[in-house]
């Protein structure tokens, strides 16, 4: 079967609202009240909660690699209490997907997420069994841009890890594809869109609508 392999953070969903509050949670912790802001540090964001902690405290003047570490868990268990609040589906997302599994593709999920908080979130959406698979960031030794996690998502939808493609949204997505050897998609409504042409992905997506064509294109 032919598969297709979604991101999740910036890519399905715009999660950055509820990964902000979390960070700005441990930086209330600290002393420094709020730090990080929506929509300025949106893409700052969706490139997971140590960048988040890092970019947080070189802005205050307070950075030391043990804080980010000592905090990270911090902003784990922030998060997961309030995961859902701001988290939204990107519009025609889900119509997309199940197009995509209309036309026979296997549908998965690939993100550098914890799993566990991966799970939850999709299944807060109410979206979680619309996917064959879901691969964390700590479901193997490894996570993206090695091509592992994406590879172990193919195969859990039933598919041919050769026969892929990732829909994706920053450099992580782009990188996992290429040592994959498979086609990538990025999408250009997220915070880092403008962005998305210079990483050269075999094609762009600027709306949901559009995706079943795209793939059909790449993966025929």
């Amino acid at each position: 079967m032919r598969t297709v392999i979604f991101d999740l953070d910036g890519t399905l969903a715009d999660t950055s609202g509820d990964l902000l509050a979390a960070a700005n949670a441990c930086f209330r912790q600290m002393g420094h009240g709020d730090v990080l802001t929506q929509p300025g540090d949106a893409g700052i964001a969706l490139r997971g909660g140590k960048r988040m902690l890092t970019e947080g405290l070189k802005r205050v003047g307070a950075y030391q690699e043990t804080m980010v570490e000592d905090y990270y868990p911090v902003l784990l268990e922030a998060y997961r209490e309030a995961i859902d609040l701001h988290t939204f589906l990107y519009p025609g997302a889900m119509d997309a997907v199940e197009a995509l599994k209309t036309a026979g593709y296997g549908v998965g999920i690939c993100t550098n997420k914890p799993e566990a908080l991966a799970e939850q979130l999709m299944r807060s959406l109410g979206v979680r069994d619309a996917f064959a698979s879901l691969v964390g960031a700590d479901t193997l030794p490894v996570r993206k841009p090695d091509p592992a996690p994406l590879f172990e998502a193919a195969r859990r939808a039933g598919g041919d890890p050769a026969r892929t493609i990732l829909i994706g949204d920053s450099d992580t997505d782009r990188n996992t594809s290429a040592a994959a050897g498979v086609p990538s998609v990025l999408v250009t409504f997220g915070p880092s869109g403008e962005d998305m042409a210079a990483l050269k992905p075999e094609a762009l997506l600027h709306r949901y609508e559009d995706l079943p064509a795209v793939v059909a294109d790449l993966l025929p």
